[in-house]
């Protein structure tokens, strides 16, 4: 069982197995304007597969659609092995809340990566060193506090002051750390893809109603060499394609310091603006 001594990420995304449910909890450490860290929960999901005992293989993609808000307090989660061959798992999870309303319906891929061809044609993106970043300030929603945000580009103005500079740009580039030191795992991996500001923040250099309706990350390395890279932080971009009509995208990287793509992210959200 964790304990307070562990990390607030750990308790967090807890999990307990049950007979024919799993079971988890929100917490306020991760705690968004008007409900979780979107990023927490899928970690949460992601943590449920992991130690799933049917479990085999490592995370290939999860893909997590919030279907409705989030209460806080406890949950419920359905896990089903969906379909399983030699090579990959197909799951699916359900998270519900007050008598079985689906809030959150997630599907994640394992595969049992094996020795093969490697190719890297994206590159490292150039950046100072994490050190040499003063860190960004601390905000009211809960869950930003327990990371520590440096950024390269596209540093934050959520102001709303008038500038002919309006749209301004949408893209970002900074290191992204837990505030109290954590080696990256799969499941950082999973919440740190969803770490990002909102674009529509970014470009309207202001807050507004806005949540993720589906997230998607692939990840590109398994277990044992994310244990190898042995890192506490992950260098991230982010961008955004288009917004329209109330919903706008976005697509994000996860590098290691050491210039490896760790993972991949892509996620359609709404905004009213």
């Amino acid at each position: 069982m964790l304990t307070r001594a562990q990390h607030l990420f750990d308790e967090a995304t807890r999990v307990t197995a049950g007979d024919s449910r799993w079971q988890g909890q929100t917490s306020d450490d991760y705690w968004a304007f008007v409900g979780p860290f979107g990023g927490a929960t899928a970690a949460t999901l992601l943590r449920a597969l992991i130690e799933h005992p049917e479990r085999s293989g490592d995370p290939l993609s999860l893909t997590v659609n919030y279907c409705a808000p989030i209460a806080q307090g406890a949950f419920d989660l359905d896990v089903r092995l969906v379909k399983a061959n030699r090579s990959s798992q197909h799951w699916c999870v359900e998270l519900t809340q007050g008598g079985g309303e689906v809030a959150t319906l997630a599907t994640g891929v394992f595969a049992e990566r094996r020795p093969s061809w490697s190719h890297q044609p994206a590159e490292f993106p150039k950046a100072p060193p994490f050190e040499q970043i003063l860190p960004y300030p601390r905000i009211k929603a809960s869950w930003a506090n327990q990371y520590d945000f440096r950024f390269v580009e596209g540093y934050p103005d959520f102001s709303g002051a008038k500038s002919d500079a309006l749209p301004a740009s949408t893209f970002s580039k900074l290191w992204i750390a837990d505030r109290v030191p954590r080696k990256i795992d799969m499941l950082s991996l999973m919440s740190m893809s969803d770490a990002f500001f909102a674009r529509v923040f970014h470009t309207k250099r202001e807050l507004m109603p806005f949540g993720t309706v589906s997230l998607t990350t692939y990840f590109h390395t398994d277990a044992d060499d994310l244990a190898r890279e042995d890192i506490s932080r992950v260098l991230a971009v982010a961008d955004a394609k288009i917004f329209h009509k109330s919903y706008g995208d976005q697509n994000g990287e996860l590098w290691s310091p050491n210039g490896r793509l760790l993972a991949t992210t892509t996620q359609i959200a709404y905004f009213k603006a």
